[in-house]
C-alpha cells in the first residue's frame, strides 16, 4: 500500500515526456460459443480461409473489430477484418493475391475474385502500445511532415497525435490501441471463442459505445476518432446503442483537432458517414452531439440542407439502396446536395450566355466554391458533371436524342437523379414516367413513345393562345417595315413594346451541343459531352 502511494506521488508509470499513464491492458477473457452466441454460418468463407491459412502457417489469427460486433448482434457483417501476429511481409507471402498498403498504418489486402465481384479481406498485424515518450516526435503534422516520417515506425507530432504506428506487439497491447470496447474483441471461428480484454461483450449487451482509455487523449492521438464515434453512433442507433457520457463529453472541444488532418482524409471519412446506409441517422447524430458544423465544409452543407425536400429524398434513397445491397456512388449524393447551387447559377448565367456554356460555367463555379481540389477533379467530378449536364436533355424527347441518351453509360444515374426531382415536384411526374418506360422498352415501342411525345408537343402548340398582331403604324409601313410574326408570350415574338417596333434582322445563333434549346421539347437535337463511364448509382 505504501509503495503504491509512493509510486503515485512520484508519478511512476507515467511517461516522462508525454505525461500519459501506462494504460490498463485489461485481462484476457475467452468467451465460449454458448455465452457469446455467434452463429458461425454468418462468417464469410474468405475470412475463414484467411484465418485458416495463417493458423496453418503457425500464426495467431482472429476475425476482429466491427465484424465481431455485428456477429454478436446477429447481423451479417459487410466487411471482415483479420488480426494476426504475422508481419505484413509474412502475410503477403502466404497468399497469391495479397498487397501491402499504407504508410501510416501498414496492412495487407488479401483479394478474392476479380472485377466488380472481388472481395477484400483486410489483415492487420497486432500493434504494440507505445506512449508519446517512446515515439519519435516530428515537427508539423500529417500534412507537412512526410519527409520527416520517412523510415520512422512510430511517430507523433507536438500535440501527441499519432502520425505513424507500425511497431508490432502482443494481442493485449493491440486491443488497448483500438478505439471502442465493442470494436476490440477477437473471434476465432475455428475454436468459436471470443477474446475480450475490455468488457466489449458487456458493453454490447448494455448497448453502450465506450472509448477505451481517456477519451480526450484518444481523440488527440487520432482526431478522426471523433468522426468514427459519430459513424458508429449513427449505425447502431437503430439497435438502441448510445454513446457513453464520458466518451461524448470531449467531442465538441476536440473538434478543433481536425484542422490538422489532411483534407483528403476528412473527405473520405465524410463519404463513409454518408454511404454506409445510415446517412439520415448520421445527420441526426451530428445535431444531437453538437457537431453540426465544423467537421468538414461539405458535410456542414449536407446537414444544413438535409431537411430540404430534394436532399432529404437523396439521403433516404441512398440509405434504401445500401439496405437493399445495391451500389451507391458518392457522385450521386453530392450532386444532389449541390444541385440547387448549380441550378441557380445556371439560371443567372443564361441571362448573358447561351444555355450550355452557362451550365458548364455554373458547374465549374460550384466545384471551385464547394469542393476544391480534394477530389482531384477526377472520376467523382466527371460523374457529377455528367449527372447535371444530362438533366436538361431529359426535356428533349424528339429526334435521335432519346435513343442516344439512353445508351449513355451514366444514363441510370442521371435518370434516378431526374426521378428524385420529379418526386419532389421539380419536374413533371409524367416526364419521369415516360423515360422510365422508354428506358425499358423495345425499339418499336420506343418509336411509338417518341411519336407520342411529338404529337403531345404539336397539341400544346395548337392549344396555346395566339397573340393578336399589333397594327403597323403608317410611317413604319411607308418605310417597308415588316409586321411581327405571331408568337407565344415570352418567346421574343410578342409583347406590346416589341410589336410596335420594326423587328431588327437577327443572325440565327447555332445552338450548342448538349442542350436542347435550354429546356422544353422543341429544341434542336444535341449530343451531350462524351460519358466517362462508371458504375450506375442512385
Amino acid at each position: 500500500m505504501i509503495k503504491t502511494f509512493i509510486d503515485k506521488l512520484l508519478g511512476k508509470g507515467a511517461a516522462a515526456k508525454g505525461g500519459a499513464r501506462r494504460p490498463n491492458f485489461g485481462r484476457r477473457v475467452e468467451v465460449p460459443q454458448e455465452v457469446h452466441g455467434i452463429d458461425p454460418s454468418l462468417v464469410d468463407r474468405r475470412a475463414l480461409d484467411v484465418v485458416h491459412t495463417l493458423k496453418e502457417a503457425g500464426f495467431e489469427a482472429y476475425v476482429v473489430g466491427g465484424a465481431v460486433r455485428d456477429l454478436l448482434l446477429g447481423l451479417r457483417p459487410k466487411d471482415f477484418d483479420v488480426a494476426t501476429n504475422a508481419t505484413p511481409e509474412q502475410v503477403e507471402a502466404l497468399f497469391r493475391r495479397a498487397f501491402i498498403i499504407g504508410r501510416r498504418f501498414r496492412i495487407v489486402h488479401v483479394v478474392y475474385g476479380r472485377g466488380r465481384e472481388h472481395e477484400v479481406i483486410e489483415v492487420s498485424t497486432f500493434r504494440a502500445y507505445l506512449d508519446n515518450a517512446a515515439a519519435e516526435q516530428v515537427a508539423g503534422n500529417e500534412r507537412t511532415s512526410k519527409s520527416e516520417l520517412a523510415g520512422l515506425h512510430h511517430a507523433v507530432d507536438a500535440s501527441g497525435r499519432v502520425l505513424r504506428d507500425n511497431v508490432w506487439g502482443p494481442q493485449e497491447e493491440d486491443a488497448v490501441r483500438r478505439d471502442f470496447t465493442i470494436n476490440a474483441m477477437y473471434y476465432d471461428p475455428e475454436r468459436q471463442i471470443v477474446v475480450d480484454y475490455h468488457g466489449g461483450i458487456k458493453d454490447a449487451k448494455k448497448k453502450t459505445l465506450r472509448m477505451i482509455g481517456d477519451p480526450a487523449t484518444r481523440y488527440r492521438e487520432d482526431p478522426v476518432r471523433i468522426i468514427r464515434g459519430v459513424r458508429f453512433a449513427a449505425k447502431l442507433a437503430a439497435s438502441g446503442f448510445t454513446l457513453d457520457a464520458k466518451t461524448a463529453a470531449p467531442l465538441v472541444a476536440s473538434q478543433q483537432l481536425l484542422a490538422d488532418v489532411p483534407q483528403s482524409r476528412l473527405f473520405d471519412e465524410m463519404l463513409k458517414l454518408l454511404q454506409t446506409g445510415h446517412a439520415v441517422a448520421t445527420v441526426a447524430q451530428l445535431k444531437k452531439l453538437g457537431l453540426a458544423r465544423g467537421i468538414y465544409p461539405l458535410l456542414d452543407l449536407v446537414v444544413e440542407r438535409a431537411e430540404t425536400p430534394f436532399v432529404a429524398a437523396a439521403l433516404l434513397d441512398t440509405d434504401r439502396r445500401v439496405g437493399e445491397g445495391k451500389p451507391v456512388a458518392p457522385s450521386f449524393l453530392l450532386a444532389a446536395v449541390l444541385w440547387s447551387d448549380v441550378r441557380d447559377g445556371w439560371a443567372k448565367r443564361q441571362q448573358r450566355q447561351p444555355p450550355y456554356p452557362a451550365l458548364l460555367d455554373a458547374i465549374d463555379s460550384v466545384f471551385d466554391q464547394r469542393i476544391g481540389d480534394v477530389s482531384g477533379r477526377g472520376k467523382l467530378a466527371a460523374d457529377m458533371r455528367e449527372i447535371w449536364v444530362m438533366q436538361p436533355r431529359f426535356e428533349k424527347r424528339s429526334g435521335s436524342t432519346p435513343f442516344g441518351l439512353v445508351e449513355q453509360p451514366r444514363f441510370r444515374a442521371g435518370f434516378d437523379f431526374m426521378r428524385l426531382r420529379a418526386d419532389v415536384g421539380e419536374v413533371d411526374e409524367a416526364l419521369a414516367d415516360w423515360w422510365q418506360e422508354f428506358s425499358t422498352a423495345d425499339s418499336a415501342r420506343r418509336e411509338d413513345l417518341v411519336e407520342q411525345a411529338r404529337e403531345e408537343q404539336r397539341q400544346r402548340q395548337r392549344d396555346a393562345p395566339r397573340v393578336r398582331r399589333a397594327p403597323v403604324p403608317p410611317d413604319a409601313a411607308a418605310h417597308g417595315a415588316a409586321q411581327p410574326e405571331d408568337g407565344h408570350p415570352g418567346d421574343g415574338g410578342a409583347g406590346a413594346a416589341a410589336e410596335t417596333k420594326a423587328p431588327r434582322k437577327r443572325r440565327r445563333r447555332r445552338k450548342p451541343a448538349g442542350i436542347g434549346g435550354g429546356a422544353g421539347e422543341g429544341g434542336d437535337a444535341a449530343a451531350a459531352p462524351p460519358a466517362s463511364g462508371g458504375d450506375d448509382a442512385g
